[in-house]
């Protein structure tokens, strides 16, 4: 389990909020609107440069990296991303969420789960692999947030599940995700049947024999109306 707190600094520029062609104008500028909050002080709206974002965002720790924000004319402070928005066709960054965080106060966070070790389902039994729960909840102080936390499923065999329960414990987090949750198990690998050729031309010849007997039976019902009729012109003939 990985717990480094990685120091970055992102520094921030004061705007007013405003209507969304102001918002263009502030990514015509090369920077993105954002808001910070938190810690018990008001609302700023504020301008990053998203390459800095973008690259928290990306570092280990990701959106659960702790960071210094300079926001010009203020004090430094410690914040988070919370809240990111991309534009759905350039995937550009368009807005951001930054919070406040006291470093003595516990915080409710997501951390991904990282599969370690090749299971014994897999390597002995030609099963394969299946991850239920890539994240889970956890509360924990800032400088304890982990990067990631590990799961070894080297000896998950089939008909045996791995649960949050049974992830590596620490004094430093809290798990807030359900104990009895499943995080990974080993599936059987579904053969697909393929038909052979003689079983395909059998497939398709099959439905001509109903078509026959239909057909012979069709011919037997308008032979027996034909001979219903010839004793009606033998009667007819009687009768002159």
């Amino acid at each position: 389990m990985a717990t480094a707190l990685e120091q970055n600094l992102l520094e921030a520029q004061p705007r007013e909020a405003g209507t969304k062609n102001d918002a263009r104008k502030v990514r015509r500028g090369g920077k993105i609107p954002a808001v910070v909050y938190g810690a018990g002080l008001d609302s700023l709206a504020i301008t990053v440069d998203p390459r800095h974002v973008l690259r928290i965002l990306h570092s280990e720790t990701g959106h659960n990296t702790i960071f210094d924000l300079a926001l010009t004319g203020g004090a430094r402070a410690k914040a988070m991303i919370v809240d990111w928005q991309y534009e759905p066709i350039k995937g550009t960054l368009l807005h951001i969420d930054l919070k406040r965080i006291a470093l003595d106060k516990v915080l409710k966070v997501s951390v991904p789960v990282i599969l370690r070790g090749e299971a014994a389902g897999v390597k002995q039994e030609g099963g394969i692999m299946e991850q239920m729960l890539r994240e889970v909840e956890i509360e924990c102080l800032p400088g304890d947030i982990p990067s990631h936390i590990d799961a070894d499923v080297s000896q998950l065999t089939f008909g045996k599940v791995l649960r949050v329960s049974e992830l590596p414990q620490s004094d430093k987090i809290k798990f807030i995700t359900d104990a009895n949750q499943p995080v990974a198990h080993v599936t059987s690998v579904k053969e697909e049947v393929v038909a052979t050729p003689d079983a395909a031309a059998a497939d398709t010849a099959a439905p001509a024999e109903p078509e026959v007997i239909k057909k012979g039976k069709q011919d037997e019902e308008e032979g027996a109306e034909a001979g219903d009729k010839k004793p009606e012109k033998s009667e007819k003939k009687e009768k002159k």
